[in-house]
């Protein structure tokens, strides 16, 4: 169910909400009235159910009231029935195609006397009698049985409704001896018609059709049990008669309109199947003149078209697009930090988490996706939606994306999509759900990193409260660690101050390395490539950190480009006067060694940290 995800309801949820609330005033058609037992329901009850192929359910309304399954029976018996003779046995017995006629017409073929199909009452009554056991009360035990498995509970006869049946159910017996007449059932007809009687009045609910569904959808394996109720190689032969048959004599407009495998019963439930995928019910007595729950057919129909679930829309794979997901505590930015902001990040950085989705988003893809950040939104501050390995998303899985973000925004979480410039979908539903300035603010840091960097640094503010960090003593730079006043002193004389406005180039690629740079204030970013197409920042360096300290030291030319992104100042060291230092000061020469020794395998493990959580990808 959704509710545990409050207060965040999933926008799957809201989808059934909003559908539930839009159709729930329509009163038009009737509660069956030929069973009298079905005409005391009331007509006013109602519930959609959405149950995915890896066991989660969504639910909304009267998803618990009970009622008999009626007709939706017979594609779940006719299943059973293929499993105990195979679809050789079974074609001689029943046909596969659509009738045209009402539910309960005597549909039989003129020489053999087959039924046209298993989702009319004769097809039902024929394929009942081809149970296998023992006799009719073990019958209607195996019935059972495999019903409890699709639902994954067991499940009972509402004793009154099948009375209420048996009294009335003269055309079904007459029915009964036809197919015996023609040897289609070679026994006497009255066990078989009172167990299909029996089928006909089990007790389910609303969830129960959807997770019916859903273990249709998921190869005939319950999702939430993971218990076998059909073998696999029979699956399709049932959704294909559902396709063509399911819905009475209204089968054609349904799979025209709506698209899915589907069966509907009297008792006002209508199931439908998107194969991989999930399942759907929903519940509302009233039915149209041709047996079906008008509040069902409207909701499918809605819900086909808002999700695009047509089975004739090239659908996209059905797992899900999650590639990896992990917090700031787990993966850092590439950017260089002061020892103090990394013990901070490795602290609270799981208040931030990065989700990376990849592949071809639907619906079915996005919705595992939402439903896993939504499990982790305690205390968090900070989300990032990853795109840069998506090849495509549809307008159903841009609108839920959209959905979410608008709903994290509202509560004070900040929602970033990187990597989604190719993503116009997206970017339509976004603009569409805040307006313009919302959706560029979320769609405003191009890469994870960039977008990674600047959660952590509004992180850092919040805890360090600084607006603008900067470097007030020298003894601040990760170079001075460890000396003594007097050295900080000595060390200090030896630096000269330069600025650099926002976009000015420090060192670039290739240059001669004759400085290092110590940052009092503002971002270095690390560029490589020595072309403006070409290039790729790699990592970026912040107060308190040095840039340049390879090149510096082993006195190769500059292996990348240096470019303030900031208003910058930095303390700068140069060459000359640090070898001068090695014959004046060895002690504050060999300190300085090591400080940048260390800052070059921190940088280091900064990278070894990304390789391990890149190793650990899914997918």
């Amino acid at each position: 169910m959704a509710d545990p995800l409050q207060p965040y309801n999933s926008p799957v949820h809201r989808v059934l909400q909003g559908l539930f609330d839009r159709h729930r005033e329509c009163r038009d058609g009737n509660v069956a009235t030929y069973i009298p037992e079905l005409a005391k329901v009331d007509p006013e009850k109602f519930g959609i159910c959405v149950a995915t192929t890896d066991g989660y359910v969504y639910e909304v309304g009267d998803t618990r009231h009970p009622f008999t399954i009626q007709s939706i029976s017979k594609p779940f018996v006719y299943g059973l029935a293929l499993d105990d003779h195979g679809p050789e046995t079974m074609a001689r017995k029943v046909g596969v195609e659509p009738s045209g006629d009402a539910f309960n017409a005597i549909s039989l073929g003129e020489e053999d006397g087959r039924p046209v199909n298993p989702m009319i009452n004769a097809g039902a009554i024929a394929t009942t009698g081809q149970i296998k056991s023992a006799d009719a009360a073990a019958r209607i035990a195996k019935i059972l049985e495999t019903f409890g498995l699709y639902a994954g509970r067991p499940l009972d006869i509402d004793m009154a409704v099948y009375e209420s049946e048996t009294r009335t159910g003269h055309r079904n017996r007459a029915i009964g001896h036809l197919l015996r007449n023609y040897d289609v059932l070679t026994d006497d007809p009255t066990p078989a018609v009172d167990v299909y009687f029996r089928q006909c009045s089990i007790l389910v609910d609303c969830r129960d059709l959807a997770v019916m569904a859903a273990t249709l959808a998921n190869q005939g394996v319950n999702p939430a049990t993971q218990q076998r109720a059909i073998r696999p190689e029979h699956v399709e032969s049932v959704l294909s008669v559902m396709a063509s048959c399911g819905m009475y004599d209204s089968s054609g407009g349904w799979i025209y309109e709506v698209g899915m495998p589907a069966k509907s019963g009297v008792g006002g439930g209508v199931l439908a199947v998107l194969p991989g995928q999930f399942g759907i019910g929903v519940f509302s007595p009233r039915l149209d003149t041709k047996g079906n729950s008008v509040r069902a057919i409207r909701v499918c129909a809605d819900l086909s078209r808002a999700w695009q679930l047509h089975q004739f829309n090239p659908p996209y794979s059905a797992h899900s697009s999650l590639r990896h997901a992990y917090t700031a505590a787990e993966k850092h930015s590439t950017r260089s930090r002061r020892q103090q902001e990394v013990d901070c990040l490795w602290d609270q950085g799981r208040t931030i988490r990065v989700v990376e989705v990849q592949g071809a988003l639907s619906l079915a893809t996005t919705e595992p996706i939402v439903r896993e950040i939504l499990k982790g939104l305690a205390g968090l501050r900070s989300l990032i939606i990853d795109f840069r390995h998506v090849m495509g998303l549809n307008a159903a899985a841009a609108a839920i994306l959209a959905d979410l973000a608008g709903q994290l925004r509202e509560n004070a979480v900040c929602v970033l999509f990187t990597g989604a410039a190719q993503l116009s979908e997206a970017a339509r539903a976004l603009v569409h759900r805040f307006g313009d300035a919302a959706a560029a603010e979320v769609f405003r840091f191009p890469s994870l990193d960039a977008g990674l960097e600047a959660c952590e640094d509004a992180l850092l503010r919040d805890v360090f409260a600084e607006t603008e960090p900067r470097i007030r003593d020298v003894g601040e730079y990760e170079i001075a660690a460890g000396m003594a006043a007097e050295e900080r002193a000595v060390f200090e004389s030896l630096l000269t101050t330069r600025h650099f406005v926002r976009g000015e180039y420090i060192v670039r690629q290739g240059d001669e390395a004759h400085s290092l740079f110590l940052i009092a204030k503002g971002v270095v970013g690390v560029w490589t490539g020595l072309l403006v197409e070409d290039a790729r920042r790699v990592a970026s360096c912040s107060v308190g950190m040095m840039a340049g300290g390879m090149a510096f030291i082993d006195g190769q030319p500059r292996a990348a480009t240096l470019l303030a992104e900031d208003d910058v100042e930095c303390a700068v060291l140069e060459r000359s006067d640090f070898d001068l230092l090695q014959q004046s000061h060895p002690a504050i020469y060999a300190r300085i060694l090591r400080n940048i020794a260390a800052s070059l395998a921190a940088k280091l493990r900064l990278a070894d940290m990304h390789l391990e959580v890149l190793s650990c990808r899914r997918g």
